[in-house]
C-alpha cells in the first residue's frame, strides 16, 4: 500500500524550478492567510487548485501523460482551465504580498514592480486581446500532430507546453474573472461575460474533430509506447470529448462568475456611467 502511494507521489521527472516555485506560492499564501482574514471558501480554492498543480506537473500522472492522448488531454485541462480558474477566484494577491517579509517587499517586490521589464511582460501578457489569443492559440498549436511530436521526442519543449498552458490560463482567467470596474480592470464587465463563448468556439470545434475522426491522428503516442491497451481511436476519442465538453463546461462557469460579478458591481453603482446626452436647448421666443 504505501509503495503503490510512493509511486505515485514521486514525480515522474524531477524539477527543482518547479519545486522551488511551488513551495515558495505556498509558504507565502499560508503566512498571508494567517496574517489578514482570508475566507474558508477562498483558501479552499487555492489550495485545490495548488494541489491539482502539483498532481498534474510532478507526480507519476505525468508518466501516463505522456503515453495516452487522453490522459495528456486531461492534463492539458486541469493546468489550462481548472487550476487556474480556481485559484484566481480565491483572489490569491492581496494574501501573497502581506505574506511577503517586509524587507522582502521593499527591496525585491517595489522595484520590481517598477522596473520597465515588468511593466513590459505584465502590459503584454494582460492586454485582453493578446491574453485572449493566447488562451486559444496555446490549445490549438499544441494539438497539432507535428508540433505533439515535438513536444513528446523534446523535454524541453514538453515543459515549454504545460508552463505555456498554465501561465496562459493564469492570464486569461485573472482578467475574466476581476472583480474591479473598467477602469482599472483591463477589460469591461461585459466583455468578461462575453469572452468565454468567444474562446471555446474553437475548442468545441477542435474537439469534434479529434472525437469524429478515424485514423490515428497521433502516433508519436505508439511510438513512445502506450500506458493501456485499449483501441488507439478510443482513446482519442475520449480526449477529443475531453477538449470538447468539459472544456467548455469550464468556460460557462467562468462565463456565470463573471456575470455574476457584473451585477455585483451594478448592484453597487461601480460601472462606469454614459455620459448623459445634452438637452437640446429650448430656442428663445423672439
Amino acid at each position: 500500500m504505501i509503495a503503490t502511494l510512493l509511486k505515485w507521489i514521486v514525480p515522474w521527472e524531477f524539477s527543482w524550478i518547479f519545486l522551488a516555485t511551488f513551495v515558495l506560492t505556498c509558504v507565502l499564501y499560508w503566512r498571508g492567510s494567517r496574517r489578514m482574514s482570508v475566507s474558508f471558501s477562498r483558501k479552499l480554492a487555492f489550495w485545490t487548485g495548488m494541489a491539482i498543480i502539483y498532481l498534474s506537473l510532478h507526480t507519476y500522472l505525468d508518466y501516463f501523460a505522456e503515453h495516452e492522448f487522453f490522459v495528456h488531454r486531461i492534463q492539458q485541462l486541469l493546468l489550462h482551465h481548472l487550476a487556474p480558474l480556481l485559484i484566481v477566484t480565491a483572489f490569491p494577491g492581496t494574501a501573497l504580498r502581506a505574506g511577503m517579509p517586509f524587507s522582502w517587499r521593499i527591496r525585491l517586490w517595489l522595484p520590481l514592480r517598477r522596473s520597465w521589464p515588468w511593466r513590459v511582460v505584465t502590459g503584454v501578457l494582460l492586454n485582453p486581446t493578446v491574453a485572449t489569443v493566447l488562451f486559444i492559440a496555446f490549445i490549438l498549436v499544441w494539438l497539432i500532430p507535428s508540433m505533439q511530436t515535438l513536444a513528446m521526442l523534446d523535454w524541453r519543449i514538453y515543459r515549454f507546453m504545460n508552463w505555456s498552458m498554465l501561465i496562459s490560463g493564469f492570464a486569461y482567467w485573472s482578467l475574466v474573472l476581476d472583480h474591479r470596474p473598467h477602469p482599472p480592470g483591463r477589460m469591461t464587465a461585459g466583455l468578461r461575460v462575453l469572452s468565454p463563448g468567444i474562446t471555446m468556439t474553437p475548442q468545441i470545434i477542435a474537439g469534434a474533430i479529434i472525437t469524429f475522426s478515424h485514423t490515428d491522428l497521433y502516433p508519436i503516442f505508439e511510438i513512445c509506447g502506450r500506458a493501456f491497451t485499449f483501441n488507439v481511436l478510443t482513446g482519442q476519442l475520449i480526449g477529443g470529448v475531453i477538449i470538447w465538453v468539459p472544456s467548455a463546461l469550464l468556460e460557462s462557469i467562468g462565463a456565470m462568475m463573471a456575470l455574476r460579478q457584473w451585477l455585483r458591481l451594478s448592484r453597487n453603482g461601480r460601472l462606469p456611467r454614459r455620459p448623459q446626452p445634452r438637452r437640446a436647448e429650448v430656442s428663445r421666443s423672439t
